[in-house]
């Protein structure tokens, strides 16, 4: 089982998402970003990873139900989201295609990877 800890960036009433690179795995599709959980906690993973993909510093607010997905044999992925506010904003685009700054109500509108979807849905249901 990959642990990965995610980011939900919210600032100015909007959510960010960012569609992956057609270099990386699961190509095109949309994420909250963040990356594989090292010998660290979630929340420090998740700072470190966020500033290594867009180049900017977050604060995290808090801790949403945890999401789990299978993608084959040998790819399990549990999910950590944590809702988050920016603390720079200077984004770089290191890793990502591009991203999008979207209300709640469009966020079901764009092409989520499989594990972000109960994390999108959950989102929707309880922050609108």
């Amino acid at each position: 089982m990959i642990k990965v800890s995610c980011a939900i960036i919210e600032h100015n009433g909007k959510i960010l998402c960012a569609q992956r690179s057609g270099k990386m795995d699961l190509p095109n599709k949309w994420e909250f970003p963040g990356g594989k959980v090292d010998e660290e906690t979630y929340e420090e993973c998740l700072i470190r990873e966020i500033k290594e993909e867009l180049g900017v510093e977050i604060k995290i607010l808090a801790q949403l139900p945890i999401s789990e997905h299978i993608y084959s044999e040998s790819k399990e992925i549990q999910l950590i989201p944590f809702r988050c506010s920016l603390k720079t904003f200077n984004f770089l685009l290191l890793e990502h295609s591009r991203i999008e700054w979207l209300d709640i109500q469009n966020l079901k509108s764009l092409d989520w990877a499989e594990a972000d979807i109960p994390i999108v849905n959950y989102y929707c249901k309880n922050y609108k």
